[in-house]
């Protein structure tokens, strides 16, 4: 008898199940996002002096195409971003007029890119968060998706 050289592709795979508890990919109502951040204030540490808190950039969960991305890559791609969202400044953030003549870099609402190591990150019920100096903001954006780290 000859054996076949072919690999036989299945019309089905079979279901091994979960090892743990599966994570959501859209966000809950716990979740801060540029669009929601407001509702949080009080959750969300208040800068002081001249910081700036930011939300870092978080992929969609869907790409363009429709292809469904994977938790481990969505939190990979937020750890890494240099991309985020100005929730909040100090009370000192440009207030200095030498250093900054033209006035402020940013301002609350703004998409900033930043350095891929400045701030300090810490993580508050809802998601990632990170404080920068005032002058840490290296670039405005309109678009953070089109930043490609």
């Amino acid at each position: 008898m000859q054996m076949s050289n072919k690999n036989v592709i299945p019309n089905t795979v079979d279901n091994f199940g979960s090892k743990g508890k599966v994570r959501e990919l859209e966000p809950d109502e716990n979740t801060i996002t540029p669009e929601n951040y407001e509702s949080h204030a009080d959750k969300l540490p208040r800068p002081t002096g001249y910081r700036i808190l930011i939300l870092p950039f978080t992929l969609p969960s869907t790409t363009k195409g429709g292809i469904q991305l994977a938790r481990q890559t969505i939190d990979k791609e937020r750890l890494s971003t240099v991309v985020g969202h100005v929730v909040a400044l100090g009370p000192d953030a440009y207030g200095d007029t030498i250093k900054f003549p033209e006035g402020p870099w940013c301002k609350k609402g703004d998409w900033v890119i930043f350095g891929r190591y400045a701030g300090a990150r810490f993580q508050i019920e809802g998601g990632d968060m990170r404080l920068l100096n005032d002058d840490e903001i290296l670039a405005v954006v309109d678009d953070p998706e089109a930043i490609i780290s």
